[in-house]
C-alpha cells in the first residue's frame, strides 16, 4: 500500500512538474513572440508600452535601447565619436491591472536623466489612468524614438526644435483604444514649461521652447496645461494622428505678468507602409500669445509661431533571415520666426530646410547600422549649405 501511494505521489509530482514547465515554456515562448513583433516598432508600442504590455501575470521586465553617433560636418573640421544615449527600463506588473514604469536615460556616457516614471492603473479593457512623469504625446518622435523605430542617425530636427523631443513633464490622464472605432486615445493635465526663473526670461528664438523642458527636475507649476492625442489605424498599413497641447509657461514669480506666454500647438502625423515602402511625414503648428511683453522685458527673440513639417520615403530590401537594406530620404522645413509681433524683426536664421538621404541595415530585430548625409540651408540671402556625415549604430530590446 505504501509503495502504491509512492508511486501515485511520484506519477502526480511528475505530472504537476510537467505542467509548470510546459506553462513556463508556453509563457516564454508568448514573451519571445510579443518581443519580435514589437521590437521593430511595427505594432507602435514604444519601449515602455511594450514592457508594459509583455504577457506575464505579475513581475519585473526589463528592456532599453541606445545609439553611438559619429558625425562629420563638411569633412573640413574633426569629426565627433559619442555615445549618444544609453536608455535602460525597468516594468513593474504588480497585478494584471496596476503597473509601474521607469526609464533611465544616460546620455554622452556623463548626464542622467529620469525620461518616464509612471504608474499605469487599468480601470477597463479600454480606459488606463497613467499619473507620473510621461511623454507629452506630439508628432511621431517623442513617443517612438527608440533608434530603430527612425531612419537615420540624428532623430528628425523638427522633433527637435518644433516639438521638442524629448519632452515629458509631470502629470496624470487617460489613454486607451476604442477598437469599434479604430481609435487610440490620449488625455492628460501636465505641468508645463518653464519660462522664468531665478530672475531671468528662459525661451528665445533659436530654438523656441526647448529650453523650457523641466523634464521632472523640482519643477515650478503655476498652471495647468491640456495635451490630447488621437490615433486612427482602420486602414491596413496607415496610422494617422493627431494631437494639441494647450496653456500656459510656468514662472517662479507670479507677480510678473510678463514672464509667461500662452501655447496652443496642434500636430497632423502621419505613417504608412504598403509592402516594403514606408511613408511618413509630420506638420507641427505652435501659436505663442503675448511674446511682445515677454520679449522686451527679458530681452529675448521669442517668436509669436512657430512651424515645422517633414516627408520622408523609404524602401526596405529584405536579405536572409531578418536582415533589411533600407534606402530614405527626409526633407525638412521648420521655422521658429515664422511669425513675430512688436517691434522684433524676424530672423531668416531661423528659417530652416534640411534634406537628409542615407541607409538603414537592420542586421536583426532590434539592431541597425546607419549612415546618412545631411544638407542644412537657412533663408538668409546667400548663406552657405552646411553638410554633414553622419555613422552610427543603434538597439533596442
Amino acid at each position: 500500500m505504501k509503495n502504491k501511494g509512492l508511486v501515485l505521489a511520484l506519477l502526480l509530482a511528475s505530472f504537476f512538474g510537467y505542467s509548470q514547465q510546459n506553462s513556463n515554456l508556453q509563457l516564454q515562448d508568448s514573451i519571445k513572440q510579443f518581443q519580435s513583433q514589437q521590437r521593430d516598432g511595427s505594432s507602435y508600442f514604444n519601449s515602455g508600452q511594450r514592457l508594459l504590455n509583455t504577457p506575464i501575470d505579475k513581475g519585473i521586465t526589463l528592456g532599453g535601447y541606445g545609439q553611438i553617433d559619429y558625425n562629420e560636418s563638411d569633412g573640413s573640421t574633426p569629426g565627433n565619436i559619442d555615445v549618444h544615449r544609453l536608455v535602460l527600463l525597468f516594468a513593474y506588473k504588480f497585478s494584471d491591472k496596476v503597473s509601474f514604469l521607469t526609464e533611465i536615460e544616460v546620455e554622452h556616457v556623463k548626464e542622467i536623466f529620469i525620461e518616464q516614471a509612471y504608474v499605469a492603473y487599468k480601470v477597463a479593457p479600454s480606459i488606463n489612468v497613467l499619473a507620473g512623469l510621461m511623454l507629452v504625446p506630439m508628432g511621431i518622435v517623442n513617443e517612438f524614438h527608440e533608434p530603430t523605430t527612425y531612419r537615420g542617425v540624428e532623430r528628425p530636427n523638427v522633433d527637435k526644435y518644433i516639438v521638442p523631443t524629448t519632452w515629458r513633464e509631470l502629470g496624470i490622464g487617460v489613454t486607451g483604444n476604442i477598437n469599434s472605432a479604430s481609435l487610440k486615445y490620449q488625455a492628460y493635465i501636465f505641468n508645463g514649461f518653464i519660462s522664468y526663473k531665478e530672475g531671468a526670461g528662459v525661451l528665445r528664438g533659436s530654438d523656441g521652447l526647448r529650453k523650457g523642458r523641466q523634464k521632472g527636475a523640482e519643477s515650478i507649476v503655476t498652471s495647468a496645461n491640456f495635451s490630447t492625442k488621437f490615433d486612427y489605424y482602420g486602414i491596413r498599413g496607415l496610422r494617422l494622428g493627431l494631437a494639441g497641447y494647450f496653456g500656459k509657461t510656468q514662472t517662479d514669480d507670479t507677480s510678473l505678468e510678463q514672464s509667461t506666454v500662452g501655447i496652443s500647438m496642434l500636430g497632423l502625423d502621419a505613417r504608412y507602409v504598403y509592402k516594403k515602402l514606408e511613408l511618413r511625414g509630420q506638420y507641427i503648428y505652435t501659436d505663442l500669445s503675448d511674446t511682445d511683453a515677454y520679449n522686451v522685458f527679458n530681452n529675448k527673440d521669442l517668436g509669436s509661431q512657430m512651424i515645422g513639417m517633414y516627408g520622408e520615403i523609404a524602401y526596405n530590401f529584405p536579405l536572409k533571415q531578418d536582415q533589411q537594406l533600407t534606402p530614405f530620404v527626409r526633407y525638412e522645413k521648420y521655422d521658429t520666426h515664422a511669425e513675430t509681433v512688436g517691434d522684433l524683426a524676424k530672423n531668416k536664421a531661423y528659417d530652416r530646410d534640411e534634406i537628409t538621404f542615407g541607409l538603414d541595415y537592420k542586421v536583426a530585430n532590434g539592431v541597425v547600422f546607419k549612415v546618412d548625409y545631411q544638407f542644412f540651408s537657412n533663408a538668409v540671402v546667400d548663406s552657405d549649405t552646411k553638410k554633414q556625415f553622419n555613422a552610427g549604430v543603434g538597439v533596442w530590446f
